[in-house]
């Protein structure tokens, strides 16, 4: 799995798969590591980058060659520029003119001095502390100079290599740690949901104690209240007259229960005589009726005659 992400990321850079990616997806994976063995770190077959390789090869050859006529072919303009603003500035004489036949006899030399002293340019621009050394010390730097140049500019390329590897390496490490940070986002959620409905528990049953305090507190506060308006409205003179009068109500209630009770007693007493004593209340109702009945007509008689 390490060879792999290895290849992925070497290889097939535009592949940015991570670890379970490729575990989740094992046929995938293996045709990948079988692509990279015909593909190259730019994504050509390998044949096909031969050729490539080839090509760029005559490509710099033929630059260099190119290159070389060019270099050549501006020193001598920049001779023949500087030959005729000379003939512009002053008017040449027959010795002039015979220096310059004498120049074109000696091109090559005028040639090579130009382009030493354009080569000790450049190697003063890139080193300038060899602007204070003698011209053999110059001539062996320029030597050197095209080796020098060319390791800086392999030294800067692998420096973009680097560079281009780091970041993609970065956006491998950024997204692991979005997701490892949204991992850590939905365990503490679960984590607070937990220990919510933990302390929810504790927090209901102190709730419910406060609300009983609480109850406790308002009940007494109404007790008290109910016993100053007590207080306020039932004076010690008052109080006394309601002993008064619940004393006689209590006499009158004993009494009354006394009498209750005889009756009763007596009742009893005449249950115990049973039906005749039901007949003889009836009989005796009976004759009471009668003799209210012969009163009122007496009563009657008595006041049609008087």
């Amino acid at each position: 799995m390490e060879i792999l992400q290895q290849v992925c990321s070497k290889q097939l850079l535009p592949c940015n798969l991570s670890e379970e990616d490729l575990l989740q997806n094992p046929y995938f994976s293996k045709l990948l590591l079988s692509l990279s063995q015909h593909v190259d770190e730019s994504g050509l077959s390998l044949a096909l980058a031969k050729e490539q390789a080839q090509a760029w090869k005559e490509v710099r050859l033929h630059k260099a060659t190119w290159l070389r006529f060019e270099i050549l072919q501006r020193v001598i303009q920049e001779l023949l520029v500087e030959y005729y603003v000379k003939a512009q500035d002053i008017h040449l004489t027959p010795e002039d003119k015979k220096d310059f036949v004498w120049m074109r006899a000696r091109l090559q030399l005028e040639v090579e001095e130009q382009l030493k002293k354009k080569c000790f340019t450049l190697l003063c621009y890139h080193d300038p502390s060899s602007d204070a050394d003698n011209e053999t010390l110059k001539a062996a730097k320029v030597w050197k100079l095209s080796e020098v140049l060319v390791g800086e500019k392999q030294q800067c390329q692998d420096a973009k290599n680097q560079q281009k590897e780091q970041m993609v390496l970065l956006e491998k490490m950024s997204a692991t740690y979005s997701q490892v940070l949204l991992r850590c986002l939905t365990l503490l959620q679960r984590l607070l949901r937990e220990h919510r409905l933990k302390t929810q528990s504790e927090l209901d049953r102190i709730n419910a104690k406060y609300l009983e305090i609480k109850c406790s507190a308002m009940i007494l506060k109404l007790r008290m209240e109910e016993l100053t308006i007590l207080s306020d409205t039932y004076t010690a003179k008052k109080v006394e007259v309601h002993r008064l009068i619940r004393d006689r109500l209590e006499g009158a209630i004993l009494q009354q229960e006394q009498d209750l009770e005889k009756s009763r007693q007596v009742l009893n007493n005449y249950e115990v005589l049973g039906e005749e004593f039901d007949g003889l209340v009836k009989e005796y109702t009976k004759l009471k009726q009668a003799t209210e009945n012969k009163r009122w007509a007496l009563q009657e008689f008595n006041k049609a005659y008087h």
